[in-house]
């Protein structure tokens, strides 16, 4: 599947490709009863009368429901089941058809051409293996760029300590996971003395990377990181062609639009909007309409000519949806913590606790220090450094190096922040 020449070729398919979606999904009786009579040969002028789908909606749905109403029979095979990210509570698993996952498999590909990783090179894979699609997708998808592949997965099926191990033995070039579990193998790798010096790219996805966050990353392995997007719902979205500038969105797979969360009008370029997501092909079996996935996003057409993919458009998310905790009648953000502590070099890594031990709510952050850091000097200029900048004054407790990586390592996702109150 080669990448569109033009703007012009995108919007072309688009305009054919979004007429088949809704023809599609007229064919589930979910979306029979929710569509409103369409002119199709008008469907550029109609498109905003589609319904808005979204995590509520699907909620309300029963499995039963879900597979005999909402998806489509008629197709060519279940080729496998893509577990949702929990948005109804109780995780759906989406039955995506042989011509999904051709698609799945070359959306996920194309983020190694735009990260500048090929032919000749090895990868480390450390996203969790299973029934969450990330990882396998990537493990088989690298073949088609020629790329070599060690399925290790994640803490949970390889120890760290193994996977610092086999990234010395086979010297990966390419290392893949979340990044938190970047950061948990970086600071077990100093603690052992481990080199992990032959990876040159790092590729993430499925959390937040704050410029702070990438910064450490980079700095632990001394590679570069690239970022990227996707949702089970669609599959592979995106990927950063420029470090942090937002994920080149492939457009010609993927119709999206950016609305106002409440009114659902569209909000003007570079404004803060609702992402909105319709798959033009990956719907064989789950017609996904207008699915509005939460996530807060600016878009750019970004149309500077500079490279294949910058046919696409960018989005970047926002950020604005990260969690908080109120301690004390104070907001804290937790996006805005970490990016604080991640910028002093002294800390390895971080784990932050609201509290409360019969008195005052209070904020705790267990740090490890590297290992030339004064720590009692250290301790002392943090805690006043996060009262100036929180008016909250910390617990400080010092960790011994690693700790974190153990507790975290059977997590799919790092509790990096617990209400323990």
């Amino acid at each position: 599947m080669s990448l569109p020449k033009s703007r012009a070729e995108i919007r072309a398919s688009q305009s054919r490709l979004k007429r088949a979606a809704v023809e599609q999904a007229m064919r589930s009786p979910f979306w029979q009863k929710r569509l409103p009579k369409l002119n199709l040969d008008r469907l550029e002028d109609e498109w905003r009368r589609i319904p808005i789908l979204d995590k509520d909606t699907l909620r309300a749905l029963t499995d039963q429901q879900f597979y005999s109403e909402f998806c489509v029979g008629g197709h060519d095979g279940i080729a496998e089941y893509w577990r949702s990210g929990g948005v109804t509570g109780q995780p759906l698993f989406y039955p995506r058809s042989f011509k999904d996952i051709q698609v799945g498999l070359e959306s996920f590909a194309r983020t190694f051409d735009c990260a500048g990783a090929g032919r000749g090179e090895r990868a480390h894979v450390s996203f969790p293996l299973g029934i969450h699609p990330v990882g396998q997708i990537y493990s088989r998808c690298a073949a088609s760029r020629g790329i070599t592949v060690n399925w290790a997965g994640s803490g949970t099926s390889t120890p760290s300590a193994l996977q610092l191990e086999l990234i010395q033995r086979l010297k990966p070039t390419i290392w893949l996971g979340m990044s938190s579990y970047a950061l948990h193998l970086a600071n077990l790798a100093e603690v052992r003395g481990v080199e992990i010096n032959s990876i040159k790219t790092i590729m993430t996805s499925a959390e937040p990377v704050s410029q702070a966050k990438r910064d450490k990353i980079e700095r632990s392995f001394g590679a570069k990181l690239t970022d990227n997007f996707g949702m089970t719902e669609a599959g592979m979205m995106g990927c950063e062609d420029v470090p942090g500038a937002g994920f080149r969105i492939w457009t010609d797979l993927y119709h999206i639009e950016v609305l106002d969360p409440k009114t659902f009008e569209p909000v003007k370029e570079g404004e803060t909007g609702t992402l909105v997501v319709t798959a033009l092909q990956t719907n064989n079996v789950t017609p996904f309409l207008r699915w509005s996935s939460g996530d807060l996003v600016t878009y750019s057409e970004a149309d500077d000519g500079a490279g294949p993919f910058s046919v696409f458009p960018r989005v970047k998310h926002a950020h604005r949806t990260a969690g908080f905790f109120k301690v004390r009648g104070v907001n804290l953000g937790h996006q805005d913590l970490e990016d604080f502590i991640f910028r002093h070099q002294e800390i390895g890594d971080f784990r932050a606790e609201a509290i409360n031990d019969g008195g005052l709510d209070a904020l705790r952050l267990c740090i490890e220090c590297r290992k030339t850091v004064d720590q009692k000097a250290f301790v002392a200029r943090l805690i006043v450094e996060v009262k100036e900048k929180f008016e909250l004054q910390p617990e400080v407790v010092v960790l011994e190096t690693g700790t974190l990586a153990r507790e975290f390592e059977a997590n799919i996702k790092a509790a990096r922040f617990v209400d323990r109150r």
